[in-house]
Protein backbone atom coordinates (compact mmCIF):
# COMPACT_ATOMS: atom_id res chain seq x y z
CA UNK A 1 0.00 0.00 0.00
CA UNK A 2 1.13 3.29 -0.79
CA UNK A 3 3.09 5.36 2.31
CA UNK A 4 4.74 8.07 1.52
CA UNK A 5 4.78 10.88 -1.35
CA UNK A 6 6.49 9.50 -3.89
CA UNK A 7 5.24 6.48 -3.96
CA UNK A 8 1.47 8.92 -4.00
CA UNK A 9 2.97 10.34 -7.07
CA UNK A 10 4.47 6.84 -8.80
CA UNK A 11 1.12 5.10 -8.08
CA UNK A 12 -0.86 8.28 -9.72
CA UNK A 13 1.85 8.09 -12.98
CA UNK A 14 1.54 4.37 -12.88
CA UNK A 15 -2.38 4.52 -13.56
CA UNK A 16 -1.98 7.53 -16.01
CA UNK A 17 0.35 5.69 -18.52
CA UNK A 18 -1.95 2.56 -18.17
CA UNK A 19 -4.82 4.36 -19.29
CA UNK A 20 -2.89 6.11 -22.13
CA UNK A 21 -2.23 2.71 -23.34
CA UNK A 22 -6.36 2.93 -24.38
CA UNK A 23 -6.60 6.91 -24.44
CA UNK A 24 -4.04 8.78 -27.05
CA UNK A 25 -2.98 11.91 -26.67
CA UNK A 26 -4.96 13.15 -23.62
CA UNK A 27 -2.77 13.48 -21.04
CA UNK A 28 -4.18 16.58 -19.04
CA UNK A 29 -7.63 15.02 -19.54
CA UNK A 30 -6.94 11.66 -18.01
CA UNK A 31 -4.39 13.94 -14.68
CA UNK A 32 -7.93 15.88 -14.35
CA UNK A 33 -9.86 12.66 -13.77
CA UNK A 34 -7.07 11.08 -11.44
CA UNK A 35 -7.00 14.86 -9.75
CA UNK A 36 -10.27 14.26 -9.31
CA UNK A 37 -10.27 10.82 -7.95
CA UNK A 38 -7.53 11.43 -5.17
CA UNK A 39 -10.03 14.44 -3.87
CA UNK A 40 -13.18 11.91 -3.83
CA UNK A 41 -15.15 13.94 -6.00
CA UNK A 42 -17.14 12.85 -9.30
CA UNK A 43 -16.31 13.65 -12.71
CA UNK A 44 -18.47 15.22 -15.71
CA UNK A 45 -17.03 14.26 -19.34
CA UNK A 46 -18.86 16.08 -21.50
CA UNK A 47 -17.75 15.92 -25.28
CA UNK A 48 -19.15 14.70 -28.77
CA UNK A 49 -19.55 11.18 -29.55
CA UNK A 50 -16.58 8.86 -30.23
CA UNK A 51 -13.96 10.63 -28.47
CA UNK A 52 -12.86 8.05 -26.19
CA UNK A 53 -15.30 9.06 -23.00
CA UNK A 54 -16.62 5.49 -22.18
CA UNK A 55 -13.33 4.21 -22.82
CA UNK A 56 -11.64 6.19 -20.56
CA UNK A 57 -13.89 5.53 -17.93
CA UNK A 58 -13.43 1.53 -18.52
CA UNK A 59 -9.90 2.09 -18.62
CA UNK A 60 -9.30 3.80 -15.39
CA UNK A 61 -11.34 1.22 -13.83
CA UNK A 62 -9.56 -1.44 -14.90
CA UNK A 63 -6.64 0.15 -14.25
CA UNK A 64 -6.99 0.63 -10.45
CA UNK A 65 -8.36 -2.83 -10.14
CA UNK A 66 -11.94 -1.90 -8.86
CA UNK A 67 -15.20 -2.84 -9.35
CA UNK A 68 -17.16 -1.03 -12.43
CA UNK A 69 -20.56 -0.73 -13.39
CA UNK A 70 -21.70 0.72 -16.88
CA UNK A 71 -25.46 2.95 -16.41
CA UNK A 72 -27.05 3.61 -19.81
CA UNK A 73 -29.01 6.14 -19.10
CA UNK A 74 -32.54 6.14 -21.20
CA UNK A 75 -35.81 7.81 -20.62
CA UNK A 76 -37.34 4.26 -19.40
CA UNK A 77 -34.88 3.88 -16.37
CA UNK A 78 -36.47 3.76 -12.84
CA UNK A 79 -34.55 5.38 -10.00
CA UNK A 80 -34.83 1.59 -8.46
CA UNK A 81 -32.29 0.36 -10.84
CA UNK A 82 -29.64 2.77 -10.02
CA UNK A 83 -30.18 2.77 -5.70
CA UNK A 84 -31.55 -0.66 -5.62
CA UNK A 85 -35.29 -1.67 -4.08
CA UNK A 86 -36.02 -4.15 -1.18
CA UNK A 87 -37.66 -7.34 -2.03
CA UNK A 88 -40.13 -9.75 0.00
CA UNK A 89 -38.83 -13.39 0.95
CA UNK A 90 -40.76 -15.75 1.53
CA UNK A 91 -38.64 -17.72 3.36
CA UNK A 92 -37.86 -15.20 5.92
CA UNK A 93 -41.17 -13.21 5.76
CA UNK A 94 -38.81 -10.45 5.29
CA UNK A 95 -37.88 -7.50 3.10
CA UNK A 96 -34.14 -7.40 1.95
CA UNK A 97 -32.45 -4.98 -0.08
CA UNK A 98 -31.57 -5.74 -3.49
CA UNK A 99 -28.46 -3.70 -4.34
CA UNK A 100 -28.81 -1.63 -7.76
CA UNK A 101 -25.94 -0.61 -10.17
CA UNK A 102 -24.50 2.25 -7.97
CA UNK A 103 -23.43 -0.34 -5.32
CA UNK A 104 -19.93 -0.81 -6.77
CA UNK A 105 -16.88 1.51 -6.74
CA UNK A 106 -16.13 2.86 -10.50
CA UNK A 107 -19.54 4.00 -11.64
CA UNK A 108 -20.24 4.86 -15.54
CA UNK A 109 -23.23 7.43 -16.05
CA UNK A 110 -23.41 6.82 -19.50
CA UNK A 111 -25.76 9.77 -21.46
CA UNK A 112 -26.92 10.88 -18.15
CA UNK A 113 -28.82 13.72 -19.46
CA UNK A 114 -30.90 10.79 -21.36
CA UNK A 115 -32.39 10.20 -18.61
CA UNK A 116 -35.85 12.00 -16.65
CA UNK A 117 -35.00 14.30 -13.52
CA UNK A 118 -36.48 12.62 -11.09
CA UNK A 119 -33.96 9.27 -12.18
CA UNK A 120 -30.98 11.87 -12.43
CA UNK A 121 -32.02 13.16 -8.39
CA UNK A 122 -31.67 9.60 -7.70
CA UNK A 123 -27.98 9.98 -7.96
CA UNK A 124 -27.82 13.14 -5.59
CA UNK A 125 -27.63 11.52 -2.48
CA UNK A 126 -24.53 8.86 -3.24
CA UNK A 127 -22.76 11.48 -5.25
CA UNK A 128 -22.58 13.71 -1.84
CA UNK A 129 -22.80 10.90 0.99
CA UNK A 130 -21.53 7.66 -0.30
CA UNK A 131 -24.82 6.00 0.79
CA UNK A 132 -28.67 5.45 -0.74
CA UNK A 133 -31.52 4.97 1.69
CA UNK A 134 -34.05 2.33 0.54
CA UNK A 135 -37.04 2.32 2.24
CA UNK A 136 -35.85 4.28 5.52
CA UNK A 137 -32.74 2.18 5.18
CA UNK A 138 -28.79 3.36 4.26
CA UNK A 139 -26.43 1.95 2.88
CA UNK A 140 -22.84 2.30 2.25
CA UNK A 141 -21.17 2.21 -1.21
CA UNK A 142 -17.79 0.60 -1.77
CA UNK A 143 -14.95 2.87 -1.22
CA UNK A 144 -12.72 3.75 -3.10
CA UNK A 145 -16.12 5.34 -5.11
CA UNK A 146 -16.16 7.89 -7.93
CA UNK A 147 -19.21 8.57 -10.57
CA UNK A 148 -17.95 9.33 -13.65
CA UNK A 149 -20.97 10.71 -15.90
CA UNK A 150 -20.71 11.19 -19.96
CA UNK A 151 -23.10 13.32 -21.71
CA UNK A 152 -23.10 14.83 -25.61
CA UNK A 153 -23.41 18.30 -25.59
CA UNK A 154 -24.71 18.65 -29.22
CA UNK A 155 -27.50 16.15 -29.27
CA UNK A 156 -30.39 18.38 -28.04
CA UNK A 157 -33.14 15.91 -28.79
CA UNK A 158 -34.21 13.57 -26.38
CA UNK A 159 -32.13 14.67 -23.74
CA UNK A 160 -33.16 16.45 -19.92
CA UNK A 161 -30.56 18.88 -18.87
CA UNK A 162 -29.01 18.25 -15.79
CA UNK A 163 -30.37 21.21 -13.10
CA UNK A 164 -28.11 23.22 -11.20
CA UNK A 165 -27.95 21.13 -7.96
CA UNK A 166 -26.81 17.98 -10.09
CA UNK A 167 -24.31 19.57 -11.84
CA UNK A 168 -22.79 21.42 -8.47
CA UNK A 169 -22.00 17.48 -7.37
CA UNK A 170 -19.47 17.15 -9.76
CA UNK A 171 -16.12 18.13 -8.56
CA UNK A 172 -14.86 18.72 -12.10
CA UNK A 173 -16.10 19.04 -15.93
CA UNK A 174 -13.31 17.12 -18.26
CA UNK A 175 -13.51 17.99 -22.26
CA UNK A 176 -11.40 15.26 -24.39
CA UNK A 177 -11.95 16.76 -27.85
CA UNK A 178 -10.51 15.15 -30.68
CA UNK A 179 -7.00 14.01 -31.62
CA UNK A 180 -4.62 15.82 -33.59
CA UNK A 181 -4.24 13.61 -37.32
CA UNK A 182 -0.85 11.88 -35.52
CA UNK A 183 -3.07 10.70 -32.44
CA UNK A 184 -5.52 9.37 -34.59
CA UNK A 185 -2.64 7.68 -36.51
CA UNK A 186 -1.06 6.32 -33.54
CA UNK A 187 -4.66 5.13 -32.12
CA UNK A 188 -5.18 3.43 -35.63
CA UNK A 189 -2.06 1.61 -35.05
CA UNK A 190 -2.51 0.31 -31.31
CA UNK A 191 -6.03 -0.89 -32.09
CA UNK A 192 -4.95 -2.88 -35.47
CA UNK A 193 -5.11 -6.41 -34.11
CA UNK A 194 -7.64 -6.07 -31.58
CA UNK A 195 -8.98 -4.22 -28.52
CA UNK A 196 -6.05 -3.41 -25.73
CA UNK A 197 -8.42 -2.72 -23.06
CA UNK A 198 -9.09 -6.61 -23.24
CA UNK A 199 -5.42 -6.98 -22.33
CA UNK A 200 -5.01 -3.98 -19.85
CA UNK A 201 -3.94 -4.76 -16.50
CA UNK A 202 -3.79 -3.36 -12.98
CA UNK A 203 -1.48 -0.49 -12.19
CA UNK A 204 -2.74 0.10 -8.72
CA UNK A 205 -5.33 -1.21 -6.01
CA UNK A 206 -8.35 0.81 -4.39
CA UNK A 207 -6.47 0.80 -1.03
CA UNK A 208 -3.55 2.46 -2.57
CA UNK A 209 -6.25 5.55 -3.82
CA UNK A 210 -7.42 5.44 0.06
CA UNK A 211 -4.47 6.04 1.11
CA UNK A 212 -3.15 8.53 -1.26
CA UNK A 213 -6.66 10.53 -0.23
CA UNK A 214 -5.66 11.11 2.82
CA UNK A 215 -2.53 12.10 2.21
CA UNK A 216 -4.17 14.47 -0.33
CA UNK A 217 -6.05 15.94 2.90
CA UNK A 218 -2.44 16.60 4.51
CA UNK A 219 -1.13 19.03 2.36
CA UNK A 220 -0.68 22.64 3.19
CA UNK A 221 -2.78 25.61 2.11
CA UNK A 222 -1.55 29.19 3.23
CA UNK A 223 -3.78 31.74 4.85
CA UNK A 224 -3.18 33.63 1.26
CA UNK A 225 -3.92 30.66 -0.92
CA UNK A 226 -6.86 30.20 1.14
CA UNK A 227 -7.84 33.81 0.39
CA UNK A 228 -7.20 34.05 -3.29
CA UNK A 229 -9.38 30.90 -3.33
CA UNK A 230 -12.21 32.42 -1.87
CA UNK A 231 -11.73 35.44 -3.51
CA UNK A 232 -12.26 33.80 -6.99
CA UNK A 233 -15.32 32.24 -6.49
CA UNK A 234 -16.94 35.15 -4.80
CA UNK A 235 -15.76 37.34 -7.89
CA UNK A 236 -18.09 35.09 -9.97
CA UNK A 237 -20.84 35.70 -8.30
CA UNK A 238 -20.54 39.01 -8.66
CA UNK A 239 -19.51 38.90 -12.49
CA UNK A 240 -22.14 41.47 -14.15
CA UNK A 241 -22.41 38.45 -17.26
CA UNK A 242 -23.93 35.73 -14.36
CA UNK A 243 -27.29 34.75 -13.02
CA UNK A 244 -25.40 32.16 -10.93
CA UNK A 245 -21.98 31.99 -9.33
CA UNK A 246 -20.00 29.70 -7.91
CA UNK A 247 -21.32 28.08 -4.66
CA UNK A 248 -19.42 27.88 -1.81
CA UNK A 249 -19.09 23.99 -2.58
CA UNK A 250 -17.06 25.11 -5.33
CA UNK A 251 -14.49 26.97 -3.22
CA UNK A 252 -13.90 23.65 -1.31
CA UNK A 253 -13.29 21.81 -4.14
CA UNK A 254 -11.30 24.20 -5.54
CA UNK A 255 -9.40 23.81 -2.77
CA UNK A 256 -9.52 20.14 -2.56
CA UNK A 257 -8.18 20.16 -6.75
CA UNK A 258 -5.66 22.45 -5.28
CA UNK A 259 -4.30 19.74 -2.83
CA UNK A 260 -4.35 16.92 -5.03
CA UNK A 261 -2.66 19.01 -7.89
CA UNK A 262 0.74 19.67 -5.53
CA UNK A 263 0.75 16.16 -4.50
CA UNK A 264 0.26 15.06 -8.05
CA UNK A 265 3.44 17.35 -8.54
CA UNK A 266 5.26 16.09 -5.67
CA UNK A 267 4.70 18.78 -3.49
CA UNK A 268 3.16 19.29 0.10
CA UNK A 269 2.87 22.30 -0.10
CA UNK A 270 -0.46 24.45 -2.64
CA UNK A 271 1.35 27.77 -5.04
CA UNK A 272 -1.14 29.94 -6.51
CA UNK A 273 -0.20 27.94 -9.78
CA UNK A 274 -2.19 24.79 -8.51
CA UNK A 275 -5.40 27.03 -8.08
CA UNK A 276 -5.04 28.84 -11.25
CA UNK A 277 -4.38 25.51 -13.18
CA UNK A 278 -7.59 23.86 -11.15
CA UNK A 279 -10.26 27.01 -11.37
CA UNK A 280 -11.28 26.87 -15.08
CA UNK A 281 -11.83 22.97 -14.23
CA UNK A 282 -13.41 22.99 -11.08
CA UNK A 283 -15.55 26.58 -12.01
CA UNK A 284 -16.94 26.34 -15.07
CA UNK A 285 -19.83 24.09 -14.79
CA UNK A 286 -21.19 25.93 -11.91
CA UNK A 287 -21.57 29.57 -13.39
CA UNK A 288 -24.96 30.49 -15.52
CA UNK A 289 -24.80 33.15 -17.47
CA UNK A 290 -27.53 35.48 -18.28
CA UNK A 291 -28.90 34.89 -21.75
CA UNK A 292 -27.70 38.31 -23.37
CA UNK A 293 -24.32 37.00 -22.30
CA UNK A 294 -24.85 34.22 -24.08
CA UNK A 295 -25.93 36.36 -27.17
CA UNK A 296 -22.49 38.58 -27.45
CA UNK A 297 -21.22 34.40 -27.37
CA UNK A 298 -19.48 34.70 -24.19
CA UNK A 299 -18.79 32.15 -21.63
CA UNK A 300 -18.11 30.56 -18.20
CA UNK A 301 -13.98 30.54 -19.14
CA UNK A 302 -14.36 34.23 -19.67
CA UNK A 303 -16.00 34.95 -16.88
CA UNK A 304 -13.49 32.96 -14.46
CA UNK A 305 -10.07 34.44 -16.38
CA UNK A 306 -12.02 37.97 -15.79
CA UNK A 307 -12.38 37.21 -12.32
CA UNK A 308 -8.15 36.09 -12.33
CA UNK A 309 -7.45 39.57 -13.77
CA UNK A 310 -9.03 41.13 -10.94
CA UNK A 311 -8.38 38.86 -7.79
CA UNK A 312 -4.57 38.54 -8.03
CA UNK A 313 -2.29 35.55 -6.93
CA UNK A 314 -0.40 36.08 -3.73
CA UNK A 315 3.05 36.70 -4.51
Amino acid sequence: MVKTRDEAVNCLKSVLYNVEKIIVGKRHAIELVLTTMACRGHVLIEDVPGVGKTSLVSALAKSVNGSFKRIQFTPDIMPSDITGFSAYNPRTSDFEYRPGAVMSQFILADEINRTSPKTQSSLLEVMEENQVTVDGQSYAVPEPFIVLATQNPVEYLGTYPLPEAQLDRFFMKVSLGYPSAAEEGRMLERFREGDPMAALEPAAEGEDILAIQAMVEKNHVSVDINDFIVGLTRQTREHEDVVLGASPRASLCLFKASQAWALYNNRDFVTPDDVITMAPHVLEHRIILKQEAKLQKRTSLDVIYDAMKIVRPPL
